[in-house]
Order: structure tokens, then sequence, then C-alpha cells
């Protein structure tokens, strides 16, 4: 599946704004909210509810998508922000609000340099991740040295 680049940078737009509410009221219900909203879109991209907004409402203004990026990388971006999130959300309900504040700043950081830059930290994480396993896979074992 190929996405618009479009949408998910809209998804982290208004990602952003959530994480900033978050950290601007401390609310764990919040945190456990956006926590939703990162596993929906993990699970699968197609019913992401800021991707449903976006083709709804804000694609059929833009003109044709001239970009397009796979959807796997942006899957496990959308799971490393539910980790992070869920997190959050423990911490801030379960009464630990420095660890609720460390862990929707580090998501905020990643959505914001997508909102603003288009540098998708989880999806650069999947790809050096990728790299690196085909790489153990490709390289043989030393052989052991008999003395």
């Amino acid at each position: 599946m190929q996405l618009d680049v479009r949408g998910p940078r809209f998804a982290a737009a208004i990602t952003t704004g959530i994480l900033l509410a978050v950290l601007v009221t401390g609310s764990g219900w919040l945190a456990l909210a956006q926590a939703v909203v990162f596993a929906i879109s993990a699970a699968n991209a197609r019913f992401a509810p800021y991707g449903v907004i976006y083709r709804a409402l804000i694609a059929p203004r833009l003109g044709r998508p001239i970009a397009f990026e796979p959807a796997e990388p942006v899957r496990f971006a959308q799971a490393v922000g539910f980790a992070f999130m869920a997190a959050a959300a423990v911490a801030y309900l379960g009464g630990a609000p420095v660890v609720g504040v460390v862990a929707t700043s580090a998501a905020l950081v990643a959505a914001f340099l997508n909102a603003a830059f288009g540098l998708c930290l989880g999806c650069e994480a999947y790809v050096l991740i990728r790299r690196v396993g085909a790489r153990a896979r490709v390289e043989p074992a030393p052989s052991p040295t008999h003395k």
C-alpha cells in the first residue's frame, strides 16, 4: 500500500497539537486517546483516524498527489508512537507525571519534525532496522578457529 506523503504530515500536525495539549494539561486520558489513535494507525493505515480525516476533508481540495511512500515505515512509526503514548498515559494516570512528560515530549519531537520538515524518525528507524537485519542475514557467521 502506498500513501500520499501529505497524509502522514497532516496527521503529524494534528498529533503535534494533541501532544502539546497533553503537556499543557497533564491529561492521562488525552494521552490514552492519542495512544489509541496510534494503535489503530499502526494496525491498518487505511483506518488511521487522522488519515480518514485527511482523505475525506483535505485531499479532495488539493491537487493530485505527486509523491507516495510505502505504508509499512509509517505504520512502524505509529507503533513507536503508541509505545511512547501508552507509557505516558500509564504514567500520568498512575501518578508519575514526570515520566508522562518525558514520554510525551519524545513523541512530540518526532511528530513536530514530521509535520514541519517531513522527517519521520520512526520511518528512518524502520529503514535502518531493515538494513541491519538484511545485512545480518547475508553475512556468514565467522568460522570457529581450532588450536
